[in-house]
């Protein structure tokens, strides 16, 4: 028990506890002071044992008769006054004692208490989550089926329960505590080796920088994920070390402006954050008119994008204080879901209109008024809380933002897959020719939906590679493709990207030879996953694959 639980219990019950002493005090004093007679009719005065003794059992309301003689009627008329005052005395203790357990700073203490203990126990990867929302919900999720265990800081007593109530498996310790209190971080394990990293995706910026700043002052090693909605915002991140810097709208911008010029590394980076698979034709938007109805954080990332396209585009805001007064010219102040606006704003001659609103209703209104009025015209909405994402699907909308679900993708793939978000950057400084040529060879080698994979040449996941290595066996990358039934057939799968130290290589040479602590981003389906772990494991599967023995042939008869 902490401090603080036992200060709340000396505090709450000293009262209880000194009346019980007083009470007792005097019923002992009485009785050791009062002749009685023994059996032989000789006088005979109580001990303090004795005394203590009868009042124990008398004050509590056992009663298990005069001890250790009958008493006198003058003993008698002395227990029958303290009995009352004990009995009241204990009475007042119990319901102090009750008044306490049930007292919500107290149970607060204890599960704190609870809490520190578990944390400290806790001997697996695991990841601190601030809040708990349907955003960090699905994190929670992703987390525990990639194999991290999570830890999670929330407030609110309400989420707090309705987190026990998922049952999640492995079980999710959460700490009922403000965000802002700098001890509740240290408390939910940052300084613990085992701790992989730290989420926080408040909306309030100010909220994610203190953190920011606080975690890196207790432990400047523990990888952080911050969301950011503003540039400036970023520059201080990137300045206290923050290595995971996320702002929704930004990512967003960026698909824009890849849609406009690399439709197949926006295709690559969608199926990098399982946002969809490569079989599905890559949207390229057209260079018409743009109509952007919304003109808060999301339309001022959209409206840097366009200008740098030198795209028309007409931004229509209802709310004069979004608009600064150096772009009113571009903006109209009017309500976008007026038909007589959108119609004012050349609807029926635009080629794309973007529901960028931060209201859903209002999004799916407008673009139906604006589909209406140009069925030819490309919709792209803004989906703004997860639990609507199934209404947007039937609405026929050409292409969906969602900025919660680029959050949960872009998240879970920088803090447990980081070679993903590296190739991804990569692969932005290449052709869409490139780009294109890579799609098409992942899916006629893997298919329409391969799955990432990495894998770090160390001896905890590549114990037969390193050993190898270690005897100055060479290994290839293409020994790490082969089948293990056949070691003249290769698996489905591809090599992305390989990093050695601080050297990063695309889609590196089959004939590369590894070396211990290369780091490998694959693609490949399940069955080639399966094969690559074996093989990295088992000295006798790295043997035949690399050739370093062949099996012998059972001899015919």
């Amino acid at each position: 028990m902490n401090n603080s639980a036992l200060f709340l219990i000396l505090q709450k019950m000293r009262a209880p506890f000194l009346v019980l002493i007083v009470t007792y005090t005097i019923a002992i004093i009485g009785l050791v002071s009062i002749d009685g007679i023994d059996n032989e009719g000789n006088p005979y005065r109580m001990t303090i044992f004795d005394a203590f003794y009868f009042i124990s059992y008398t004050a509590t309301t056992i009663g298990f008769g005069e001890t250790p003689y009958t008493f006198s009627y003058q003993q008698r008329i002395w227990v029958s006054m303290i009995i009352y005052l004990t009995v009241i005395g204990w009475f007042y203790s119990i319901g102090s004692l009750i008044s306490l357990i049930q007292d919500k700073v107290f149970r607060k203490e204890i599960a704190k208490s609870r809490f520190i203990r578990q944390i400290r126990h806790l001997d697996e990867h695991f990841f601190i989550i601030l809040g708990y929302n349907a955003t960090t919900k699905k994190i929670i999720e992703k987390s525990l089926k990639k194999g991290f265990r999570v830890v999670v800081i929330e407030k609110n007593e309400e989420k707090v329960s309705e987190l026990h109530l998922q049952s999640y498996t492995p079980v999710v310790h959460v700490l009922q505590a403000d965000i802002h209190d700098p001890n509740a971080i240290e408390a939910a394990g940052i300084k613990s080796p085992y701790c992989k990293g730290l989420v926080s995706l408040f909306e309030d910026d100010s909220l994610n920088l203190r953190i920011a700043i606080t975690t890196k002052i207790i432990n400047p090693d523990v990888p952080l994920a911050i969301k950011s909605t503003t540039k400036n915002l970023t520059e201080n991140l990137k300045d206290v070390g923050v290595e995971i810097i996320e702002n929704p709208f930004d990512i967003i911008s960026n698909q824009i402006d890849l849609s406009l010029n690399s439709p197949s590394i926006h295709q690559l980076a969608k199926w990098i954050f399982n946002l969809d698979t490569l079989e599905k034709q890559s949207l390229k938007l057209p260079r018409g008119k743009y109509i952007v109805c919304g003109y808060g954080r999301m339309g001022k990332e959209i409206y840097k994008v366009l200008e740098k396209n030198n795209i028309e585009a007409s931004f229509i805001e209802i709310d004069p204080a979004k608009i600064s007064k150096s772009n009113t010219h571009d903006i109209v102040i009017a309500d976008a879901d007026d038909k007589d606006i959108l119609i004012g704003q050349g609807i029926r001659g635009a080629s794309v209109i973007i529901a960028g609103t931060n209201n859903d209703t209002t999004n799916l209104s407008l673009l139906a008024t604006a589909k209406k009025l140009n069925p030819d015209i490309l919709t792209i909405a803004r989906e703004n809380e997860l639990e609507n994402y199934s209404i947007f699907q039937y609405s026929n909308i050409d292409y969906l933002f969602m900025p919660s679900r680029i959050l949960i993708h872009k998240t879970i793939n920088a803090l447990v897959n980081p070679m993903s978000d590296r190739f991804l950057d990569l692969m932005k400084k290449e052709t869409e020719h490139a780009a294109a040529e890579l799609i098409e060879k992942l899916l006629q080698k893997i298919g329409g939906e391969p799955k990432t994979y990495e894998l770090k040449i160390d001896e905890r996941s590549a114990f037969a590679i390193v050993t190898s290595l270690h005897e100055e066996k060479t290994v290839t990358l293409k020994h790490l493709l082969l089948k293990r039934e056949d070691n003249t057939a290769e698996n489905a799968a591809m090599v992305l990207l390989l990093q050695r130290g601080s050297t990063l290589t695309l889609l590196p040479s089959e004939d590369t030879k590894l070396e211990v602590g290369d780091q490998l981003l694959l693609a490949a389906d399940e069955e080639a996953i399966n094969d690559i772990e074996y093989i990295a494991q088992n000295i006798i599967e790295l043997a035949y694959v690399t050739n370093h023995f062949q099996p012998v042939e059972a001899a015919h008869p």
